[in-house]
């Protein structure tokens, strides 16, 4: 399907049901609000950089990880790379929490991440850059760990493996 270009852009339906043909891992963004673990589901997620190591998340103006990522305090954020098995999380920080919900919080020096997932970074906030209605924050890898465990991967609307 074609959409036609318009002098502000294509309408926001038509981007999304576009731009979710790019598969993607999911991840959860995470920060300390006092002694409050938060997250928030994202697949909006991006290396960079190598050198310096950097990586991107973008964050919606509505969204509570927002208001807490903009309070110039908030100088750390962790991301967590979902695994298959981990597709409950993703729900869970989607606002759409199970039954029972668990969640397999551990600290990094005070900041919270999601123990299981493939991978795990802990980031300085570099820049804030308003986007659009995002906010996309730049981050500085200070900490990271990773498993060869699979991914969970979001694919036009859907949970997928990797087969």
């Amino acid at each position: 399907m074609t959409t036609p270009a318009l002098p502000d852009g294509i309408p926001p339906f038509e981007f999304r049901q576009t731009l979710g043909r790019f598969a993607s891992g999911v991840t959860v963004i995470t920060a300390a609000d006092g002694e409050e673990r938060r997250g928030m589901t994202a697949s909006a997620f991006v290396s960079v950089s190598l050198a310096p190591p950097l990586i991107l998340v973008s964050v919606d103006h509505r969204a509570q990880m927002h208001t807490l990522l903009s309070r110039p305090e908030v100088e750390r954020f962790g991301v967590s790379v979902l695994s298959l098995a981990q597709r409950h999380l993703s729900d869970h920080f989607a606002g759409r929490p199970g039954p029972d919900e668990s969640v397999p919080w551990f600290s990094h020096e005070g900041l919270p991440l999601i123990g299981g997932s493939v991978a795990q970074l802990v980031c300085r906030k570099q820049q804030v850059i308003p986007a659009g209605d995002h906010t996309l924050y730049l981050g500085l890898v200070e900490y990271a760990r990773y498993t060869d465990d699979d991914p969970l991967v979001y694919f036009r609307g859907q949970y997928h493996e990797l087969i």
